[in-house]
């Protein structure tokens, strides 16, 4: 039986994870790297730290399986998307940090392009509002601000690319990116399925900066994980992690959709072969380029999702453990009028404001820990609400099937209020690792070494079921947005 390794690089660990030609995982290594954070709020990674990471949990991942290397067939890597990263390609070394996707230092950018006219352009081109949350507005900053990155342009050595691509050019030499990476960069023409050259001028960028576009089960080149492998594995898959979760979950058909909870969170849901007609609030971009076709996906992003209650445990130690965060939320009937908009870097979507920060809305005298615990598990759902709302509106395929998945799912409070504020039943796979899951599986069948049915045959699913009577679903949901109008200028 063939064995596949895929990688799930994320924005807090790395894992390395092997799976047999059923789709089954037969063990996980995490590698977790450090969040590189200062007083303004910006984030950001050593892609250094992120490569040594990626080869470790791969090793551990192998050992942990208890199988041979040379059983492994065919790798897979799906990613956190939109972090960017810069390279010098004649020393091979990053010009500074990656700056990450939850960062909005190049906001300023964002503003200047908006000034000159260019904010409809961007989002007709490539479906995303100008925004300092994608790529090239984060490219861009490094190119103002960073001399190396500045000097590397000028001798023509600059790579500038999302993660996979500096893992793809560190594994196997060669400079490339995919369809599902390059659609969240903001330089990608949905309809040519280009790298826009008008965009990439306006960001400072060159053609040459950019790597190559594939198809996302393209064969990458060939790696041996660092010496891991007597003899080099062919990359056959590559995915951004939310893309590969809606793969992993086998949303294939329109209007089926899949949200990941995770650092922050994607309500993702596949629209077809053609590119749909916008929607307020959330954006379009391609789900993936497999078996020489293009699937375009409508999306909503949440920065911060478990990474509230990250917050809540390592900054303000409400909690001892995240795991506690959902039976202290169940201990209070409700926040009794608490909201917390975690506003911490702007709001992602359907707001996409920057501007806007973080606050708990509407505390007392009488506000106790349990009523700002329950707070910070309610604007989760809330926010996912949100989106999925924004989905329904306008024509074209609707929510019809959703899926969930990340760790999050565990929480049997967050996963029956999502339920209830949603008015769907949600359904949630027996396998937590969807991203890698859809990465190993686009990787087998890339490489010819798997069949859908064959791999999808032991997967099994649980289901939540709306509860709540709808008029109490709408006066919460009421609420919080009121608390987000407060915080974003209106009044309550």
């Amino acid at each position: 039986m063939a064995l596949f390794l895929s990688i799930d690089q994320s924005t807090s660990v790395t894992k390395g994870l092997v799976w047999d030609s059923e789709g089954r995982l037969l063990a996980r290594a995490d590698v977790p790297h450090r969040q590189l954070t200062n007083d303004l709020g910006w984030v950001g990674h050593d892609p250094v730290e992120i490569l040594r990471n990626t080869l470790r949990a791969a090793a551990l991942a192998v050992e942990k399986a208890a199988v041979r290397p040379e059983e492994i067939r065919a790798v897979g890597i799906s990613n956190q998307r939109e972090t960017a990263v810069c390279w010098d390609a004649s020393t091979g070394e990053p010009v500074c940090e990656a700056v990450v996707w939850q960062c909005g230092r190049a906001s300023q950018q964002c503003a200047r392009l908006e000034a000159q006219g260019l904010a409809d352009s961007v989002k007709a081109k490539t479906g995303l509002p100008l925004s300092p949350y994608f790529s090239a507005a984060k490219f861009a900053w490094m190119l103002e601000n960073e001399p190396k990155a500045q000097r590397a342009l000028a001798r023509g050595t600059l790579r500038c690319g999302t993660v996979d691509a500096w893992l793809l050019w560190n594994l196997t030499g060669i400079f490339a990116t995919e369809y599902s990476n390059a659609s969240r960069t903001q330089l990608l023409n949905l309809d040519t399925l280009d790298w826009d050259a008008e965009l990439a001028a306006a960001f400072g960028l060159t053609a040459e900066c950019l790597p190559q576009i594939r198809m996302s089960d393209s064969f990458f080149g060939e790696t041996t994980m660092g010496g891991l492998f007597p003899k080099p594995v062919p990359v056959h898959g590559v995915l951004g992690d939310s893309h590969a979760a809606l793969y992993g979950n086998r949303c294939v058909r329109p209007g089926e959709a899949k949200v990941t909870y995770g650092t922050g969170s994607s309500l993702m849901m596949n629209a077809g072969p053609q590119r749909p007609k916008a929607r307020e609030g959330v954006v379009t971009s391609l789900a993936w380029g497999v078996q020489h076709e293009v699937n375009y996906v409508l999306e909503g992003n949440v920065n911060y999702i478990g990474a509230v209650i990250q917050w809540l445990t390592q900054d303000v130690e409400l909690l001892e453990r995240a795991s506690d965060a959902g039976r202290i939320a169940a201990s209070v009937p409700s926040t009794n009028g608490v909201y917390l908009v975690p506003a911490f870097s702007g709001l992602g979507a359907p707001y996409f404001n920057d501007k806007v920060r973080a606050a708990f809305v509407g505390m007392n005298r009488s506000t106790k820990r349990a009523h700002l615990v329950r707070a910070a598990e309610e604007c989760i759902a809330y926010q996912i609400a949100d989106v999925a709302a924004a989905l329904q509106a306008g024509e074209g395929p609707a929510l019809r099937d959703l899926c969930a998945d990340g760790g999050p799912t565990r929480d049997a409070f967050l996963m029956q209020l999502q339920a209830d504020l949603l008015g769907l039943p949600i359904r949630i796979s027996a396998t937590e690792e969807l991203s890698g899951a859809g990465a190993a599986f686009c990787a087998a069948r890339g490489a010819g070494l798997a069949e859908e049915d064959e791999w999808f045959s032991h997967a099994a699913y649980r289901e939540i079921l709306p509860h709540m009577p709808r008029e109490k679903a709408e006066e919460m949901m009421a609420g919080w947005r009121r608390a987000v109008e407060l915080l974003a200028g209106g009044t309550l």
